[in-house]
């Protein structure tokens, strides 16, 4: 793959992470499935609109957004192998035709300027090495007046899955995990940050709201544990210790976990940023 900047992302997301992903997406997809309609309709995605989905994963919101733009097209862009080629597997089986998907990095991917009416991510912008330079990238891609929205984790202290992680900073080093500032899960969860990064990069009218929604994490508490702990932010974390403690860790969190069983279910909330904003008339100092 050409053009890549954040290359430990792009090691990460075509190693275990991307490769968990994948295998798990109809799960993630229910995890963040809430998320979706409040991400389209902030969108405006219309019916003839060119979309652009930042780090789309296995594709669920593209194919989405490109059944609104049943006139347009939508472009699924990503790091990730694994995923990508799960997302091009499902376009065929479930369609629509007026969706595609790229390998690449969007901080650097050489969009054609102006190419695109609306851009849109899922948690697929938390990772740029350099956020003004990869949201410059991005309006640059969309046209003088394009739409952008974005959902961003925030709001670690609402955000059950996390709370339930927290329960076991004595057997697992939690330490600044959820923190806002690096790349990584909350990199965007300061709001007034991420209006700078937006706006430097050449996005105005950016602002930020609140969305909530409840997710499906598994069947019941330990099918949600063993998950939780197998994804990569548990695996980091429960291989910094020895297997007895992990052991001891996947119990502790079946049992934080278990009041949250309900008909057949592990659901947990999940609080975060849905940023929108409007390509201006020129992009900011990524252009410099």
């Amino acid at each position: 793959m050409r053009n890549v900047i954040n290359t430990e992302q792009a090691q990460a997301w075509n190693g275990y992470e991307g490769e968990h992903w994948a295998r798990n997406q109809d799960r993630w997809d229910a995890v963040n499935a809430g998320f979706n309609t409040p991400l389209l309709d902030a969108a405006s995605v219309g019916e003839t609109d060119r979309v652009l989905d930042i780090g789309c994963g296995a594709g669920q919101t593209t194919r989405l957004a490109a059944r609104r733009a049943d006139g347009g097209h939508a472009l699924g862009l990503d790091l990730s192998a694994p995923m990508l080629a799960r997302a091009r597997r499902a376009a065929r089986r479930e369609g629509p035709d007026n969706v595609s998907f790229t390998q690449g990095d969007a901080q650097v991917h050489p969009f054609a300027p102006g190419t695109y009416d609306v851009a849109i991510s899922r948690y697929g912008v938390l990772f740029f090495a350099d956020p003004v330079a990869g949201f410059g990238n991005v309006a640059r891609a969309l046209r003088p007046g394009g739409h952008a929205a974005f959902v961003c984790g925030a709001y670690p202290e609402d955000n059950e899955w996390l709370q339930a992680f927290a329960a076991l900073g004595d057997l697992l080093p939690i330490g600044g995990f959820g923190a806002p500032g690096a790349p990584g899960m909350f990199s965007l969860a300061d709001v007034d940050r991420t209006c700078e990064v937006l706006s430097a990069a050449g996005f105005e009218d950016v602002a930020a709201k609140r969305v909530e929604t409840y997710g499906t994490w598994g069947r019941d508490a330990a099918d949600a544990a063993a998950f939780l702990l197998g994804s990569g932010p548990g695996r980091h974390l429960t291989s910094q210790v020895a297997p007895e403690v992990r052991d001891r860790a996947r119990e502790r969190l079946t049992d934080v976990l278990r009041p949250h069983e309900a008909d057949g279910a592990l659901r947990l909330r999940s609080t975060a940023l849905l940023v929108t904003a409007v390509r201006g008339s020129r992009t900011g100092t990524a252009d410099l």
